[in-house]
């Protein structure tokens, strides 16, 4: 983060490099939805993510030495809340569910997503949280706009999960990105209408609530990353990188499979 806390507001030149990061970035998930599947490891992911940034779109995986850290992706399944770590020995299972969270730096600036992986067995309770995780994502950012506040942000993610009868994890949340992954602010799923800082045309920062399917609780596993739910019961996420425009937002991430949706 930068080191005055204070919000970059991105100019026209920054926010087409911010576009270009992002339409690279998704189309990181467009190669992997025909790879992830059943008998696959996180590693093997990983991997393959990692080769496809480099060789092929000529970027960076930026994840990739922050904080130490020495893969380019997390690869959070079924419990893991988040920051799953990749590991050559653990194989998608055919009831799994699996976050996938990347992030992609091109000409000096970043863009983060996450998507949900869903395993062909599946059970239906594992399907809907899934589902509304993603939907409680959108009714966030379907309030961005110049004006609305960050408490807007939260309070319409939290009011679409806990109307399902899921909790939202407090302890991580959203943040500004451009130059460095973690700029101001903080973008919490959680709040009240009206609260916090009001957003400008320029801002970009990610949404990206963790749905829990039982109780609010979380724990850090032994390796210092892996984050858990402590009921052990299911978790979910889906992240976007949005742009705050003059008339409302734009999501510099978007997938084909959602703008074709969204037409």
């Amino acid at each position: 983060m930068n080191p005055n806390n204070k919000v970059i507001i991105k100019n026209a030149d920054e926010i087409e490099y911010m576009r270009e990061s992002g339409k690279l970035l998704a189309k990181v998930f467009a190669m992997l939805d025909e790879f992830v599947k059943e008998g696959v490891s996180s590693m093997q992911i990983n991997d393959v993510v990692e080769d496809y940034i480099v060789n092929t779109l000529n970027a960076r995986p930026a994840s990739k030495g922050q904080y130490d850290y020495q893969y380019c992706l997390n690869a959070s399944i079924n419990e893991e809340v988040c920051h799953g770590m990749p590991d050559k020995d653990r194989y998608l299972k055919s009831s799994d569910i699996i976050n996938i969270d990347i992030t992609l730096e091109k000409n000096g600036f970043i863009a983060d997503s996450s998507k949900m992986y869903v395993m062909k067995e599946a059970g239906r309770a594992a399907k809907k949280l899934v589902k509304d995780t993603y939907d409680a994502m959108w009714c966030g950012i379907n309030v961005v706009k110049p004006g609305a506040t960050l408490g807007d942000i939260g309070y319409a993610v939290a009011n679409s999960a806990r109307g399902e009868g899921y909790t939202v994890v407090r302890e991580y949340c959203g943040h500004g990105i451009g130059r460095e992954m973690h700029e101001a602010p903080n973008v919490v799923h959680y709040g009240k209408r009206g609260d916090g800082m009001k957003l400008q045309s320029g801002m970009t920062f990610t949404i990206e609530p963790m749905i829990n399917q039982g109780k609010a609780k979380i724990k850090t596993k032994k390796d210092g990353w892996t984050v858990v739910t402590k009921d052990k019961k299911l978790s979910a996420q889906w992240e976007h990188t949005i742009l705050v425009t003059p008339t409302g937002f734009e999501v510099l991430t978007l997938r084909e499979e959602e703008r074709k949706a969204r037409s």
